[in-house]
Protein backbone atom coordinates (compact mmCIF):
# COMPACT_ATOMS: atom_id res chain seq x y z
CA UNK A 1 0.00 0.00 0.00
CA UNK A 2 1.16 3.49 -0.59
CA UNK A 3 1.88 6.05 2.06
CA UNK A 4 -0.08 9.17 0.48
CA UNK A 5 2.05 12.45 1.61
CA UNK A 6 0.34 16.12 0.63
CA UNK A 7 2.72 19.00 -0.02
CA UNK A 8 0.02 22.02 1.01
CA UNK A 9 -0.14 25.71 2.08
CA UNK A 10 -0.23 28.95 0.65
CA UNK A 11 1.90 30.41 -2.65
CA UNK A 12 5.10 30.60 -2.89
CA UNK A 13 5.89 28.78 0.30
CA UNK A 14 7.94 25.93 -1.69
CA UNK A 15 5.72 23.08 -2.24
CA UNK A 16 6.32 22.13 -5.56
CA UNK A 17 10.33 22.55 -4.67
CA UNK A 18 9.78 20.22 -1.74
CA UNK A 19 7.74 17.46 -3.48
CA UNK A 20 10.34 17.37 -5.94
CA UNK A 21 13.09 17.04 -3.38
CA UNK A 22 11.40 14.74 -0.87
CA UNK A 23 10.69 11.77 -3.89
CA UNK A 24 14.36 12.09 -5.13
CA UNK A 25 15.36 11.71 -1.49
CA UNK A 26 12.99 8.67 -0.94
CA UNK A 27 13.46 7.81 -4.37
CA UNK A 28 10.34 7.64 -5.15
CA UNK A 29 7.53 9.41 -6.97
CA UNK A 30 5.64 13.09 -6.68
CA UNK A 31 2.69 14.18 -8.48
CA UNK A 32 3.23 17.61 -9.79
CA UNK A 33 1.07 20.56 -9.34
CA UNK A 34 -1.76 20.48 -12.32
CA UNK A 35 -2.58 24.26 -12.26
CA UNK A 36 0.61 25.32 -13.65
CA UNK A 37 0.12 23.22 -16.83
CA UNK A 38 -3.33 24.45 -17.19
CA UNK A 39 -3.11 27.80 -16.32
CA UNK A 40 0.03 28.23 -18.42
CA UNK A 41 -2.65 27.78 -21.73
CA UNK A 42 -5.17 30.11 -19.77
CA UNK A 43 -3.99 32.67 -17.83
CA UNK A 44 -7.38 34.15 -16.91
CA UNK A 45 -9.80 31.82 -15.56
CA UNK A 46 -12.94 31.46 -13.49
CA UNK A 47 -14.47 29.24 -11.16
CA UNK A 48 -15.49 26.47 -13.71
CA UNK A 49 -11.56 26.39 -14.28
CA UNK A 50 -10.70 25.56 -10.90
CA UNK A 51 -12.87 22.35 -10.85
CA UNK A 52 -11.27 21.45 -14.10
CA UNK A 53 -8.14 21.71 -12.29
CA UNK A 54 -8.80 19.73 -9.60
CA UNK A 55 -10.05 16.73 -11.71
CA UNK A 56 -6.86 16.98 -13.57
CA UNK A 57 -5.00 16.48 -10.47
CA UNK A 58 -7.21 13.77 -8.87
CA UNK A 59 -6.02 12.26 -12.70
CA UNK A 60 -2.67 13.00 -12.47
CA UNK A 61 -2.40 11.15 -9.31
CA UNK A 62 -4.16 7.98 -10.04
CA UNK A 63 -2.10 7.39 -12.76
CA UNK A 64 1.09 7.48 -10.44
CA UNK A 65 -0.78 5.15 -7.83
CA UNK A 66 -0.96 2.53 -10.75
CA UNK A 67 2.66 2.25 -11.04
CA UNK A 68 2.45 1.05 -6.99
CA UNK A 69 5.01 3.60 -5.61
CA UNK A 70 6.17 2.96 -1.60
CA UNK A 71 5.35 6.35 -0.98
CA UNK A 72 3.59 9.09 -3.09
CA UNK A 73 4.20 12.75 -2.61
CA UNK A 74 1.45 15.14 -4.22
CA UNK A 75 2.07 18.72 -4.69
CA UNK A 76 -1.24 19.95 -4.36
CA UNK A 77 -4.51 18.56 -3.13
CA UNK A 78 -8.06 19.30 -3.29
CA UNK A 79 -7.52 21.65 -0.03
CA UNK A 80 -6.30 23.87 -2.06
CA UNK A 81 -8.59 23.57 -4.59
CA UNK A 82 -11.26 24.33 -1.84
CA UNK A 83 -9.57 27.26 -0.43
CA UNK A 84 -8.59 29.19 -3.82
CA UNK A 85 -12.05 28.67 -4.76
CA UNK A 86 -13.35 30.20 -1.57
CA UNK A 87 -10.62 32.95 -0.99
CA UNK A 88 -11.13 33.88 -4.97
CA UNK A 89 -14.54 33.65 -6.15
CA UNK A 90 -16.45 33.38 -2.74
CA UNK A 91 -17.64 29.53 -3.78
CA UNK A 92 -17.67 26.03 -3.01
CA UNK A 93 -18.07 23.69 -5.22
CA UNK A 94 -19.85 19.82 -4.67
CA UNK A 95 -17.30 18.04 -6.74
CA UNK A 96 -14.39 19.69 -4.99
CA UNK A 97 -16.13 19.64 -1.86
CA UNK A 98 -16.49 15.82 -1.78
CA UNK A 99 -13.40 14.58 -3.36
CA UNK A 100 -11.63 16.98 -0.52
CA UNK A 101 -13.81 15.03 2.25
CA UNK A 102 -12.73 11.30 0.47
CA UNK A 103 -9.25 12.07 -0.29
CA UNK A 104 -6.75 10.07 2.11
CA UNK A 105 -3.31 11.57 3.27
CA UNK A 106 -1.33 10.10 5.40
CA UNK A 107 0.68 13.50 6.72
CA UNK A 108 -0.40 16.66 5.17
CA UNK A 109 3.22 18.75 5.22
CA UNK A 110 1.97 22.57 5.15
CA UNK A 111 4.56 24.61 3.80
CA UNK A 112 5.22 27.86 6.36
CA UNK A 113 5.16 31.29 4.69
CA UNK A 114 8.87 31.79 6.29
CA UNK A 115 10.07 32.19 2.28
CA UNK A 116 10.20 35.41 0.83
CA UNK A 117 7.69 35.96 -1.92
CA UNK A 118 8.74 34.97 -5.42
CA UNK A 119 6.58 36.46 -8.16
CA UNK A 120 5.12 34.47 -10.97
CA UNK A 121 2.49 35.22 -13.15
CA UNK A 122 0.36 32.14 -11.59
CA UNK A 123 0.51 34.06 -8.15
CA UNK A 124 -2.08 36.41 -6.97
CA UNK A 125 -1.61 37.14 -3.26
CA UNK A 126 1.43 38.21 -2.02
CA UNK A 127 -0.01 40.68 0.35
CA UNK A 128 -2.70 37.85 1.82
CA UNK A 129 -0.35 34.63 2.76
CA UNK A 130 -0.64 34.65 6.26
CA UNK A 131 -4.41 34.79 6.09
CA UNK A 132 -4.65 31.73 3.62
CA UNK A 133 -1.51 29.66 5.72
CA UNK A 134 -4.10 30.33 8.75
CA UNK A 135 -7.16 29.16 7.06
CA UNK A 136 -5.44 25.98 5.86
CA UNK A 137 -4.42 25.56 9.54
CA UNK A 138 -7.56 26.15 10.41
CA UNK A 139 -8.74 23.32 7.60
CA UNK A 140 -6.72 20.43 8.54
CA UNK A 141 -7.34 20.95 12.30
CA UNK A 142 -11.09 21.02 12.04
CA UNK A 143 -11.26 17.97 9.69
CA UNK A 144 -8.73 16.60 12.24
CA UNK A 145 -6.06 15.64 9.58
CA UNK A 146 -2.79 14.17 10.15
CA UNK A 147 -0.34 17.88 9.60
CA UNK A 148 2.72 18.71 10.49
CA UNK A 149 4.39 22.51 10.00
CA UNK A 150 7.50 22.13 7.47
CA UNK A 151 9.21 26.12 7.98
CA UNK A 152 13.40 26.83 7.45
CA UNK A 153 14.85 27.45 4.23
CA UNK A 154 16.63 24.98 1.88
CA UNK A 155 17.98 22.50 3.25
CA UNK A 156 16.66 22.91 6.58
CA UNK A 157 13.33 22.54 5.26
CA UNK A 158 13.99 19.72 3.84
CA UNK A 159 15.57 18.34 6.78
CA UNK A 160 11.93 19.07 8.74
CA UNK A 161 9.92 17.33 6.16
CA UNK A 162 11.91 14.05 5.82
CA UNK A 163 12.04 13.88 10.14
CA UNK A 164 8.23 13.87 9.71
CA UNK A 165 8.42 11.66 7.29
CA UNK A 166 10.74 9.28 8.93
CA UNK A 167 8.30 9.42 11.87
CA UNK A 168 5.90 8.58 10.05
CA UNK A 169 7.43 5.18 8.24
CA UNK A 170 8.50 4.28 11.74
CA UNK A 171 5.04 4.49 13.06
Amino acid sequence: MTVKIAITGPESTGKSWLAEKLANHYHTQWVPEFAREYLHEKPEYGAADIVKIAKGQLQLQQRSLENNPTILFADTEMLVCKIWLEFVFGMQDDFIENAFKNQHYDLYLLCDIDLEWEPDPLREHPDQRKILFELYKSYLEKMQLPYQIVSGKGRQRLGKAVTFVDQLMKS
